[in-house]
């Protein structure tokens, strides 16, 4: 089974990405912020990772360089966030994301994006 970990500092949609996709299959681990989502990522190594990108201590975009310098670094990394301009979009994929969601988000917007990676099972 896909194991995903959110990374959301906003507990009512951390809640909400993490039931969408229990609801699609996958196995869901959760995080309040980045430093502890990088925690979890080293614990239970998750084969993706969806991070809001503005949070408190570590940016979601400081998160995406740590797991791409990391031994894992081969994991995905999907932004969810309410950035929507262009720029924010392409600094976001020069900085190692691998697909950009922008809030306000569907569910199948959120399944899409993980299956959309390919990462088989």
């Amino acid at each position: 089974m896909i194991k995903v970990l959110v990374v959301e500092d906003t507990s009512s949609e951390r809640e909400l990405i993490c039931d969408y996709l229990r609801e699609g299959g996958y196995s869901v681990i959760s995080a309040c912020d980045g430093k502890d989502g990088l925690d979890k990522f080293e614990q239970s190594r998750p084969n993706v990772v969806i991070t809001d990108l503005m949070m408190p201590e570590m940016s979601g975009l400081e998160l995406c360089r740590a797991i791409k310098k990391s031994i894992l670094g081969a994991v995905p990394v999907i932004a969810c966030t309410a950035k929507k301009q262009d720029l924010d979009r392409f600094w976001g994929m020069k900085q190692g994301l691998d697909a950009y969601l922008t809030k306000p988000f569907t569910r199948n917007d959120i399944v899409q994006a993980v299956q959309s990676l390919n990462l088989g099972e």
